[in-house]
């Protein structure tokens, strides 16, 4: 049986550091402080808000929320954008989409600044993910396959990984993160000839392509560590991943659940990257 790799406890170790270094800043005045900007009242986006407000206080990181009505113009929020890059007690920005189809998202996400980007939005964060500079902050999902990884002690450096997703906010960035750490990594999508042949040479799996069960028994073989990053919702109402747990739990070595794997870690991720950027404006 696979072991089961959960987020909950990579997520509190997390955190525990992150509080300890906002604690060290806060003895030098400083309190790291994370601006969430929600449009409407999307379910989604008021659960994912709930849970980011309550890793703040158990972090020590300071939450402002900024709510605007769905119907908001793009001039109103770019204005929003703006009053948040002009303000030096704020360290950080969490800017919750999708936006409503009336705003132009890609230029909302570049008014942002850079080094308030903690979750990987901008055409500059993104660039130094792929660069491997270390200048901005990828996103956070895409860090918390690492941090799991890391939590659990499964070695990356020299691995053969596979990334089913190609999208820009998880499959390429962790693509291009566990390259940075020395793994040889194929990037593969839905439309990938031979997936099944592709996934089952993998040591690391990373399923990130948005369709419940596109990685299934075929995909999967002994010892691989599998990374569910899929959140999908079934006819029953139930949440499910792109891996096909039961199967997955029988074969590989490890695989996170769904729920409560990565997403779990992401928002102990987010709270990381405020105080990092709290530090680099301290400095």
């Amino acid at each position: 049986m696979a072991e089961i790799l959960k987020g909950a406890a990579v997520a509190a170790a997390l955190t525990e550091r992150t509080r300890a270094r906002a604690e060290t800043l806060a003895e030098r005045g400083v309190r790291p402080t994370l601006a969430i900007v929600r449009v409407g009242e999307r379910e989604e986006d008021l659960s994912y808000e709930r849970g980011a407000l309550r890793r703040c206080e158990k972090a020590g990181v300071e939450a402002r929320l900024f709510s605007l009505p769905g119907g908001v113009s793009q001039a109103e929020l770019l204005s929003v954008m703006k009053k948040i890059n002009d303000d030096e007690t704020i360290h950080g920005c969490l800017l919750l989409r999708p936006l409503p189809a009336h705003l132009r998202e890609e230029e909302v996400c570049a008014a942002l600044s850079p080094e308030k980007d903690v979750d990987g939005i901008t055409p500059a964060s993104l660039a130094s993910v792929y660069a491997g500079t270390g200048a901005g902050y990828p996103p956070c999902t895409a860090q918390a396959c690492l941090e799991i990884l890391d939590h659990y002690g499964y070695e990356i450096s020299g691995k053969r990984a596979v990334v089913v997703g190609r999208s820009l906010v998880i499959g390429r960035p962790a693509a291009m993160l566990l390259m940075g750490r020395n793994a040889t990594v194929t990037l593969c999508h839905t439309r990938t000839a031979d997936l099944p042949g592709e996934c089952r040479r993998s040591d690391i799996l990373v399923a990130a392509a948005g369709r419940a069960g596109v990685v299934d028994k075929t995909c999967l073989s002994l010892g691989q560590v599998v990374l569910d990053v899929g959140i999908n919702v079934t006819e029953e109402g139930n949440l499910t991943g792109d891996v096909d747990f039961a199967a997955a739990e029988e074969t590989v070595a490890a695989v996170t659940p769904v729920p409560g794997g990565v997403g779990a870690v992401t928002t102990a991720v987010l709270c990381a990257h405020v105080v990092s950027a709290a530090e680099r404006a301290a400095r």
